[in-house]
């Protein structure tokens, strides 16, 4: 399959304050890979409920899902609260199976990770981040972007400011540009199992069986 598309980039954070840290880096990441030609869709999660809280079918665990089948790559941004990634962004992660009938949501897209922090910098966020990629089977990037002390990083109206912080966000979304691009033609290829084709044939031979015997 070859496309001639721009990327599609889907970002999703992990706070609901009025100046969310996480989302304002998510901003400045977006309007960045903007620039190298991506298109690029936010998911808001106000209003997504706790997982299993409420049915499959609630409009926005549909609407989560819907930008995760029409992205071809991802960022995830978290604060990092009490050493680790925010409930809100777990929650989000959480609902997106990792298969709904016969298509995977999440299987073969490139994803990167960010996270932000109110002191010192870390990296206890990233990479859980980066577990929860590697568990949706998911092609994270190398580079990722740890802010520390979030609240000086960034201008009155929401932009980032110059400095290392930022320079590394414009690594991180380019290199993430750069995958995507390279691994969505061969998407198919790359995430072909065995184990699957093996499961997929059996249940083909019970199916026939079953026919045949009816």
């Amino acid at each position: 399959m070859s496309f001639d598309h721009p990327p599609r980039i889907l970002f999703l954070y992990g706070s609901l304050r009025d100046r969310s840290y996480s989302r304002l880096l998510a901003e400045e990441a977006a309007r960045i890979i903007e620039g190298f030609g991506a298109e690029v869709k936010f998911f808001d999660p106000r209003g997504l409920p706790l997982h299993n809280a409420e049915p499959e079918t609630h409009p926005k665990v549909q609407e989560l899902r819907e930008l995760s089948l029409w992205s071809e790559g991802q960022v995830w941004s978290s604060p990092e609260l009490h050493g680790n990634v925010s409930g809100l962004i777990k929650t989000q992660i959480d609902w997106i199976p990792l298969s709904l009938g016969a298509v995977r949501p999440t299987q073969g897209r490139t994803l990167a990770v960010m996270q932000v922090s109110g002191g010192s910098q870390s990296f206890n966020a990233v990479n859980t981040l980066r577990i929860l990629g590697r568990w949706m089977r998911m092609f994270t990037i190398p580079n990722q972007s740890s802010v520390a002390k979030a609240y000086q990083e960034f201008n009155e109206d929401g932009t980032m400011k110059e400095s290392a912080y930022r320079d590394r966000v414009i690594d991180v979304m380019e290199e993430l540009y750069r995958f995507t691009l390279l691994l969505r033609d061969h998407t198919e290829e790359l995430t072909d199992r065995h184990s699957e084709r093996k499961a997929a044939a059996a249940k083909e031979a019970e199916e026939i069986a079953k026919q045949a015997l009816s």
